[in-house]
């Protein structure tokens, strides 16, 4: 049962850019959806501030040709998400207009005012109801399931539903479209409620239904410098930042192919529209090595480039977490990728300017900080009701301007994700991929990891720290060696700097291009990673500095061409036996 909504009207009065300040009549709320006539067509925005009887709204298209007294129509409703089988595979806008229907429809340059449903009402799932009449249930509840792919999607009692209600009637396994009714329940009131496979819910507000609980499970994605040395959780989030061509796109590609998770939904928030077309022209042709299928089948995209309206941004960047979080909700592991987040804060910058609100640091809003922060806390890990648990990992990457880290956006980013993975301008300048600096880059998930594998290496932890240390003080004596030279230091220094040149090149640096290398699997990190640590417990003395270099860079490359080899293979046990023998039988 369905209420109808009084639709209150208004008209433009002021526009700056598409902030249009609509003077109203009735009854309208911060958020609601707002159609602004422009002859045959409607363009959709919200309301963002109400004072007195204006309001204003920004509207996510182009607002050419809009005049005084244009005629504004508000929904009543607020800025939704369909959700239900048929997501998986879309490729959306931030309104979550299907963008190849609207590109069937209207050509490849996208016209204004066009809405298409994003989930198809003609196709049939094949339901399998899992409740019985007379059971008592309540919001997210499962009424049944349908195969999505190889995911079994739970059609849920609508998450707008509260109170508890009473089935009285459930449709008998069979193929439907979305829009059949498949259950009925009466309220606590006795009103008679229909389900049907979809349901809708304000993007600006989490999704979540059940106990969040801290994250317990590692995400390894087969980067030997993220598991190790700055390790991810499930539920988790990080951030990405870094320079233009440092590597973030090419990173957020690895972690959406390889990441331990169920379902990836890729998040383009006001990037370069070159950026965006190169990931939908790959994604579709890129193999998932999880299933062997086409990576697509379990990706979600939604595409806003830099040429659209700022205030599609907002909207690209919450619709992504709500699909995200609707799938959590089925016990599933899902990773959302956002690129970029500051796209969103200069879109927030300029609508605040129009807004003549108090400028924060750098312009931005005072209240930068807090919508960063509320973006992120939804991530998270829940305990369901069947006793499953689902995840939501967010990863945002950050374009701070000139690769500057001590601007707003990554500050404020910073203060709130569990792990950093800071690109360096210099380290992909001299071909160190990835560009991850370990020397800035930070996790607080590695106690969580280690405690995960305590069984597989009791020592993850003190390694990783160990290594870690080595990298620090490596450091320090390169910049040294650049002052007073090679000679200019102790043996024992060049040893420290000669580790950690080994253990930067041969361990933490991949090659995407090699079929063996661009994914290590976490049981050959610990095996590599426990090569290390006895390279580094060893005391190596050389009689002088070019002895020193020789042996370090004859077993620098040993190890690198190991990582091109299949794992246990006789071929990967030979180069390890002869490694081991190099440095266990040398006598400096």
């Amino acid at each position: 049962m369905t209420a109808t909504i009084k639709q209150s009207q208004g008209e433009v009065v002021k526009a700056f850019g598409n902030l249009l300040q609509v003077r109203f009549e009735g009854n309208v709320r911060q958020g609601e959806v707002a159609m602004v006539k422009l002859g045959d067509i409607e363009l959709k925005g919200e309301i963002i501030e109400i004072i007195g009887n204006e309001a204003k709204i920004q509207v996510f298209e182009d607002t050419r040709e809009i005049e005084l007294n244009t005629k504004v129509r508000f929904t009543g409703e607020l800025l939704e998400a369909e959700l239900g089988p048929g997501l998986m595979s879309s490729i959306i806008d931030g309104l979550q207009n299907p963008l190849e229907d609207v590109a069937s429809v209207g050509g490849f340059f996208l016209p204004r005012g066009v809405y298409m449903p994003p989930i198809n009402r003609t196709k049939h799932w094949d339901f399998h109801p899992v409740i019985k009449i007379g059971q008592t249930v309540k919001r997210g509840d499962t009424l049944g399931t349908t195969l999505e792919h190889r995911f079994h999607h739970h059609i849920m009692v609508p998450f707008s539903c509260y109170g508890t209600y009473k089935i009285s009637w459930v449709i008998k396994s069979g193929a439907y479209n979305v829009d059949t009714v498949v259950a009925k329940a009466v309220d606590e009131k006795g009103v008679e409620h229909s389900f049907t496979m979809l349901q809708k819910w304000p993007i600006k507000a989490a999704l979540h239904e059940g106990e969040r609980i801290k994250p317990q499970k590692m995400m390894d994605t087969g980067l030997r410098i993220i598991d190790t040395q700055f390790s991810l959780m499930k539920g988790g989030t990080f951030c990405t930042p870094g320079p233009f061509g440092a590597g973030k796109t090419v990173l957020q590609h690895h972690l959406a192919k390889y990441a331990s998770v169920d379902i990836v939904v890729i998040c383009a928030c006001g990037e370069r529209a070159g950026e965006v077309v190169e990931v939908l022209r790959e994604f579709p042709h890129l193999i998932d090595p999880h299933t062997n299928e086409t990576l697509m089948k379990r990706t979600i995209i939604i595409c806003n480039t830099s040429s659209m309206p700022v205030a599609a941004r907002e909207s690209s960047i919450y619709m992504g977490a709500t699909i995200a979080e609707y799938y959590r909700q089925m016990g599933l592991d899902v990773l959302l990728l956002a690129d970029s987040t500051s796209r969103w804060a200069q879109a927030m910058r300029e609508m605040s300017g129009r807004l003549e609100e108090i400028p924060g640091e750098e312009a931005f809003p005072a209240y930068l900080a807090s919508r960063i922060a509320a973006f992120y806390e939804r991530s998270g890990v829940l305990a369901l009701k069947d006793g499953k648990n689902g995840s939501l990992t967010i990863g945002g990457a950050v374009s701070p301007a000139g690769g500057n880290f001590e601007e707003p956006v990554t500050q404020a980013t910073l203060s709130v994700v569990g792990a950093f993975l800071g690109l360096s301008r210099e380290r992909s300048d001299s071909r160190r991929y990835p560009a991850i600096d370990p020397l800035i880059s930070w996790s607080k998930y590695i106690p969580a990891v280690g405690r995960e594998l305590t069984e597989s290496m009791p020592e993850w932890v003190s390694t990783v720290k160990e290594a870690a240390s080595i990298l620090r003080n490596g450091d320090e004596i390169r910049k040294r060696m650049e002052v007073v030279g090679e000679e200019g230091i102790a043996m024992d220094d060049m040893v420290i700097y000669l580790k950690a040149e080994l253990y930067d090149f041969s361990y933490l640096q991949q090659n995407a291009f090699d079929k063996e290398d661009a994914y290590c699997s976490l049981q050959r990190q610990i095996a590599v990673l426990t090569l290390m640590k006895r390279i580094f417990d060893l005391h190596f003395t050389f009689t002088s500095q070019d002895d020193a270099r020789s042996f370090f860079l004859s077993l620098q490359n040993k190890i690198k061409n190991m990582n091109f080899m299949i794992f246990e293979s006789a071929q990967y046990k030979d180069a390890l036996q002869e490694i081991d023998t190099s440095f266990t039988n040398f006598k400096g």
